[in-house]
């Protein structure tokens, strides 16, 4: 009798911690985004940690002056029967100033030191709509760009497309390396929606989708190249639409800056990088799997952090490879000046890449009015199709970064109330099962 009642009382604690455990799970799966960073159903374009610590490089003896730093892997090699393209050559004088031919930190007469924290080994904050490059280090040095360079190729595609038309997705865009959107065979998106997916949440697919209508990666690379030329953004040079690494890929902090201006020329372009977020189709099941079923629509974030955090963000790019490290250019406004910043072989040590943005747009902003080390063109004979009539993104349904910071929405006041209702959930369901066990 005292062994059955035992066995009974096993088996009732038994369930009880089966159950617990089963309440737990199902709590912690119910909120992933509280624990894990973005919002479910959100895109992301970067990885937010590394495994390797990272200290600034030096720049001071000009190691990336013709080339950018050795790949770790094999993205770089060659198909069969091709050859890596030659380097290329260093404009005499450098675009931009002389001063600009420097390699370590530039910085205006009498600027105090620039902040902390930076990992950036090249880094540039230059005016839009001035063109004055303010302070830079490395700037002409060659890095990789990663999905930066989707920059420019939103500056080829934009002009070039219909955004009402309707495209339908393939197996070719679903297959695309690195991140995507969601891109599935037989949805119907729109080019707008495509260049949603491709400027908010980095969506390799949508690069593929986007170049095969400009007639395929190679086209368009072409394109890329050319535009990077008329700009006078010589030390481009595009292997990939999205960004994934190639033989030949190469940008530098002072031509990055260079693109997002031309970019920002653009209403589309402008709009985007200032959208948080927006709604994005699905596409229909797989006729030839007859367990598939449709899948629906979901939204898509900005994976740009300074967009939400900083007072002033008009939005920017983001972009990693294992190559590239962490790249990144972003713009804000304060005080009637528009300012762009760039930043290149970066890593998220000791700060992440939008935060090191930050200092530096801060450092800038602080500087006097026209502290200028170097110039951006803006026009003429070798760059007859740039032009400076910057567009403006719209203006935000919140409240402006202007008004009280404490009335602005943020996603961390949206977290905080998931985090919450998720303990509360987790402990009301822990509740039940003790009252269950108690039963038993």
């Amino acid at each position: 009798m005292s062994i059955r009642r035992y066995s009974r009382r096993a088996m009732g604690r038994r369930r009880a911690t089966l159950l617990t455990t089963a309440v737990l799970a199902a709590g912690l799966t119910a909120f992933p985004g509280v624990a894990c960073g973005p919002l479910p159903g959100t895109a992301h374009a970067q990885p937010s940690t590394t495994t390797t610590p990272f200290a600034t490089p030096g720049t001071d003896s000009c190691p990336n002056k013709t080339a950018p730093p050795p790949p770790i892997d094999t993205s770089e090699v060659p198909e069969p029967g091709q050859t890596a393209p030659a380097a290329l050559p260093i404009p005499d004088p450098p675009i931009g100033g002389t001063q600009l031919g420097g390699c370590g930190v530039i910085l205006p007469s009498g600027a105090g030191p620039v902040p902390e924290g930076i990992s950036a080994t090249a880094w540039e904050v230059a005016d839009l709509d001035t063109g004055r490059v303010i302070a830079a280090k490395d700037p002409h040095g060659r890095y990789r760009p990663a999905s930066t360079i989707k920059v420019l190729l939103a500056a080829v595609a934009i002009p070039a497309l219909n955004l009402d038309d309707i495209v339908t997705g393939t197996q070719d865009d679903a297959n695309a390396d690195g991140t995507r959107v969601g891109i599935g065979p037989g949805g119907r998106y729109t080019n707008k929606q495509l260049f949603q997916a491709l400027i908010m949440a980095s969506g390799n697919d949508a690069a593929h989708a986007i170049s095969t209508q400009l007639g395929g990666d190679d086209a368009t690379v072409a394109r890329m190249n050319t535009l990077a030329r008329q700009l006078q953004a010589l030390d481009t040079r595009a292997a990939t639409p999205s960004g994934l690494d190639g033989p030949g890929m190469s940008t530098s902090a002072y031509d990055l800056a260079l693109l997002f201006r031309h970019s920002m020329t653009l209403p589309l372009f402008a709009e985007l990088i200032h959208t948080e977020q927006v709604d994005f189709p699905g596409f229909p099941a797989d006729p030839k799997n007859p367990d598939d079923k449709d899948h629906p629509g979901f939204p898509i974030a900005n994976d740009n952090h300074l967009l939400y955090e900083y007072d002033g963000a008009i939005g920017g790019k983001t972009g990693y490879t294992d190559d590239a490290r962490q790249t990144f250019v972003a713009a804000a406004a304060r005080n009637g000046h528009r300012y762009v910043v760039t930043l290149l072989k970066a890593d998220v040590r000791p700060l992440r890449p939008w935060e090191q943005a930050a200092k530096l747009l801060d450092y800038a902003f602080a500087l006097p009015s026209g502290a200028s080390v170097g110039t951006m063109p803006d026009g003429g004979a070798k760059s007859a199709n740039f032009s400076v009539a910057l567009a403006s993104p719209p203006a935000r349904t919140d409240p402006t970064p202007d008004a009280d910071p404490g009335s602005r929405p943020d996603r961390h006041d949206l977290r905080l109330g998931l985090m919450i209702g998720g303990v509360l959930l987790v402990l009301a369901l822990l509740l039940a099962a003790r009252r269950v066990s108690r039963r038993r």
